[in-house]
């Protein structure tokens, strides 16, 4: 699977609604992940929030989204990032090792609850990436 590179919005408890409203506009699959399929928050008031959203429309655009953790900053305007994706691990941890130059690593690229490696940083300029290394096929 090649790289690829997705915008990545962030919302405040409204994911789902947000993602919802954005398949009525582009069509395609939805897949939503909540906060508590994966274990991820130990806040029980964010159980129901979306850890992860993937809009594939029939044209082959992909759209994500999550709700922000209440422990992180939300500012409207800036939410927002760029998901790289694939499973060549060589290629990713490249980018990931090169964006961290001179950035501050937020979540450091490794094993995550849904089977992948995951990591985010901000760039030297300010911009946040997620990387997501694919793992082993079941």
């Amino acid at each position: 699977m090649p790289t690829i590179l997705n915008p990545y919005l962030s919302f405040r408890d409204n994911a789902k609604q947000a993602m919802e409203f954005y398949q009525t506009v582009f069509g395609g699959e939805l897949n939503l992940s909540t906060f508590a399929e994966f274990q991820a928050s130990d806040d029980p008031a964010e159980n129901d929030k979306i850890m992860h959203g993937q809009l594939t429309s029939p044209g082959g655009l992909v759209l994500m989204g999550a709700d922000t953790p209440n422990r992180m900053d939300y500012t409207p305007g800036d939410n927002f990032s760029i998901s790289l994706s694939g499973d060549d691990e060589a290629e990713l941890r490249g980018y990931w090792d090169k964006l961290a130059v001179d950035g501050t690593v937020t979540q450091p690229l490794e094993k995550a609850p849904w089977g992948d490696s995951f990591g985010m940083l901000n760039d030297k300029f300010g911009i946040t990436w997620l990387v997501n290394i694919a793992g082993p096929k079941p």
